[in-house]
């Protein structure tokens, strides 16, 4: 940042004196989403004993919901910058809240499944909306820095507040309870971001180009089923069939986009080094984490036996690490390097999933508990920085869009880890030596395998289940390796990336 600038962008920031309520609005947003993502995975087994889905269909319940929101990101952070940021992301909170609703009461696999999908969509007018709404409420490079480690802190602390929160209710209430806790949450973001939000848009935005959006998500999907399908079932034709859609989808939306006057996603962001890094350590660092985090919560009641409420405190480390990190990262950044703090964060999270390879049944707290705060760390320092970067990478009247590509990235990160991680846990897992007479759900996740046992003689359930949980643990540790030596990798290319990057320049 240079001297020359700073006066402005200083006035340019007194010119918004309720920027820091508006910011206020914003972050429950993202809480919105945080603790909707992270309450998914205490009420797994919950879901899995009520409504029986087969071991396929609860990767689905999983991940459904990212493949959506990674299609539909870039087509709605463009209609924001189009038809109002403000408009857009208090039209999807209250579509959001509603179709929470429909989650909490889904009777079937497939309902859930839907309504998981329903959510992405109203999803992915969210998380676009509110960075794009930093970058204009916020003009000073050290505000807007402090801004996005506050927006980060809140979705760490969102990953806090649903396992504690969900794991309460999942003791007291039935599991459905979990999702109702959005609508309060909603109702307060939009009687509060009516009065205080400042609307935004791009004042030459040209139009929305249908045709963009429908080739944007039949090329994520398609791409993202492909990889879920063949690493579950090995490569098939129906696999390569979606794989060459997708790969023909993404590649007509890059060639439209190119051609068009005024695009959807302006790909010529893609030349500016430090946004292509950032984005691509989102990616892979979501990719790398995803799959773990989706399995452990699964680790700490059916293997070692939590209650929820317990479980949900013993993944508490992971997101107080997080907001301690993400409301320094700005600082670090600027002290030390962006590639220093991002490649080390990413390096910490790495050394800490490797760590995770050793687990087993018994394995006791203090090594859980360690692993999850460095992993906390590392990740709160990690993305603070690539959203700073990516944010200050691009003029304010395209901030909608870069956001929507970080999003997207760290969406289509955490599909394809719960696609790739979760199916090499599930492939693991359904091999496990099972006593004669044991159902097939058994096979097809832990859930199943407990809930068969409940049904069988004590000998045999016992035998069941040890055999089980060994397996499945087995299939975490492969994955905790997988994951560590795509972060460790990742660690490295930030560093070459990101070489010369500094924070409040570029904007």
């Amino acid at each position: 940042m240079t001297s020359t600038l700073q006066p402005e962008t200083t006035t340019e920031a007194v010119k918004r004196p309720g920027r820091w309520l508006a910011l206020s609005v914003l972050v429950l947003a993202v809480l919105l989403v945080a603790v909707d993502a992270t309450v998914l995975g205490l009420a797994t087994p919950y879901i899995s004993e009520d409504l029986e889905p087969s071991g396929t269909q609860l990767l689905w319940i999983g991940d459904v919901y990212s493949f959506v929101i990674a299609g539909l990101l870039v087509s709605m952070g463009s209609l924001g910058d189009r038809i109002g940021r403000k408009r857009i992301l208090l039209g999807g909170a209250t579509a959001f809240g509603a179709i929470s609703v429909l989650n909490a009461y889904a009777a079937t696999p497939e309902t859930m499944i839907v309504a998981r999908a329903l959510l992405g969509v109203a999803g992915a007018t969210l998380m676009p909306a509110t960075l794009a709404l930093i970058r204009n409420l916020f003009h000073d490079p050290r505000e807007r820095s402090l801004a996005v480690g506050i927006w980060g802190a809140t979705a760490s602390a969102g990953t806090a507040v649903g396992p504690v929160v969900g794991g309460f209710l999942l003791e007291h209430f039935w599991w459905g309870s979990v999702f109702l806790i959005n609508l309060p949450v909603m109702a307060v973001l939009v009687v509060v971001g009516i009065r205080t939000l400042p609307e935004s848009r791009n004042p030459n935005p040209g139009p929305w180009d249908l045709t963009s959006v429908v080739l944007s998500l039949v090329g994520m999907i398609g791409v993202v089923y492909a990889v879920k399908e063949a690493a579950t079932h090995g490569l098939t034709w129906a696999t390569l069939a979606a794989a060459l859609l997708g790969t023909a989808a993404l590649y007509g939306f890059v060639r439209r986009q190119l051609a068009l006057p005024t695009p959807l996603l302006d790909m010529r962001l893609f030349r500016n080094r430090g946004f292509s890094g950032a984005v691509l350590a989102d990616l892979l660092t979501v990719l790398g984490l995803s799959g773990l985090v989706f399995f452990l919560s699964q680790y700490l009641q059916l293997v070692q036996g939590r209650r929820p409420f317990e479980a949900g405190l013993a993944e508490l480390p992971a997101a107080l690490g997080a907001v301690a990190a993400g409301l320094v990262a700005g600082r670090a950044a600027r002290r030390l390097s962006v590639r220093a703090v991002v490649s080390g964060g990413l390096a910490a999270i790495g050394l800490a999933l490797a760590a995770l390879t050793v687990i087993d049944e018994s394995t006791g707290y203090p090594l859980l508990g360690a692993a999850l705060l460095i992993v906390g760390v590392g990740a709160g320092f990690s993305f603070t920085v690539t959203a700073d970067v990516i944010l200050g990478s691009v003029p304010k009247e395209q901030a909608g869009a870069a956001s929507a590509v970080s999003e997207t990235a760290y969406e289509l990160g955490a599909a394809l880890g719960i696609a790739v991680l979760g199916s090499i846990v599930t492939g693991v897992y359904r091999d496990f030596a099972a006593p004669t007479g044991t159902p097939e759900g058994a096979h097809e996740s832990l859930g199943g395998a407990v809930e068969a046992a409940a049904g069988m003689p004590s000998g045999k359930a016992e035998a069941l289940l040890a055999s089980a949980r060994d397996a499945f643990v087995d299939g975490l540790t492969i994955a905790a390796g997988v994951g560590a030596t795509i972060l460790l990798a990742t660690a490295v290319a930030a560093w070459f990336m990101l070489r010369g990057q500094r924070l409040g320049h570029g904007s």
